[in-house]
């Protein structure tokens, strides 16, 4: 009774969050119960939807194409987690940190940012034209220092394709991804930096003994964003190289989105979306769970 009291005191409050829930519901909830629900059926767009239980799921998982699929993506996964979320990242944002000028760190921020105005369409058509097999800067900077041998067809050698997918965007350093660190440093109190310098932890003894662990919460966020990002994402392939040659870049996401748009099988991709959200959520708990910062562990 003092609950329903309650609502009805701030009822009006409750009416202004009313349209933004009904926008959530009728544009991010149902889109993604209705994918499970059509999950378990043979349906097309404008066709008769036919109840055939999990066939779709035991399909997508026998299939090689999407067991390919699935190796390819670990691959990208274990390398924009480790590499353009993680590694680069952190070193970026401690050499700005570390700089003695306040003028020169702003500078630095504005400078690692800036890349992000360019639309990401733009930047794949450029590393496009780098790989190109005949006019491509790659080949042209290989052929003049004397390594022509070495050049090729990077987008469409099957050797290569996955890893010149993974080269794009060097040096990697993702502004975002960077000003969030960065951001984690600047947080951490500058009495525990003197009693450290008092101690003599400086350089690398103070950026694994203090730096990285106090930056754990910033830390299990780029590494969720990342695994969501690459697991999910397939704009990249689907630009550059359309999963080929062959199946040699072709990822889940991809393969969800050939399967819906190339031939019309509606169901079977909703079910690769499901299995998807299955192995993003299971990744973000082992995330949520194995990765604490010291200020969990006191909170605990």
């Amino acid at each position: 009774m003092e609950r329903k009291l309650r609502i009805w005191r701030y009822r009006n409050a409750y009416l202004f969050v009313l349209p933004t829930f009904i926008l959530l519901c009728i544009f991010n909830y149902y889109p993604a119960f209705s994918g499970l629900y059509r999950s378990l059926f043979d349906w097309a767009v404008g066709g008769q939807a036919k109840f055939i239980g999990f066939k779709n799921f035991i399909e997508i998982l026998t299939d090689k194409n999407f067991q390919i699929s699935v190796v390819n993506v670990i691959k990208l996964t274990i390398w924009n987690v480790l590499v353009p979320s993680l590694i680069i990242p952190i070193l970026v944002a401690e050499m700005i940190f570390n700089l003695h000028s306040p003028k020169a760190k702003y500078i630095y921020r504005v400078l690692v940012i800036s890349p992000m105005v360019i639309p990401s369409i733009v930047i794949l058509l450029i590393w496009q034209f780098i790989y190109d097999a005949d006019y491509g800067l790659l080949n042209a900077i290989l052929k003049n220092i004397g390594l022509g041998y070495l050049a090729r067809s990077w987008l469409g050698d099957p050797n290569t394709a996955l890893y010149a997918i993974m080269a794009i965007g060097f040096p990697w350093i993702g502004g975002t991804t960077v000003l969030i660190y960065l951001a984690g440093l600047m947080n951490i109190p500058n009495s525990i930096f003197d009693a450290a310098l008092l101690d003599g932890v400086i350089g690398l003894k103070r950026f694994f003994n203090i730096d990285l662990p106090l930056i754990t919460g910033q830390i299990k966020l780029c590494v969720i964003l990342s695994l969501i990002g690459t697991i999910q994402g397939y704009g990249t392939m689907l630009v550059l190289t359309g999963g080929g040659p062959g199946v040699a870049t072709l990822v889940p996401g991809l393969y969800m989105y050939q399967a819906a748009f190339n031939f019309g099988r509606m169901g079977f991709a909703s079910a690769v979306g499901v299995i998807l959200f299955l192995v993003i959520l299971w990744l973000t708990i082992l995330n949520m769970k194995y990765i604490s910062s010291p200020a969990e562990y006191e909170a605990q």
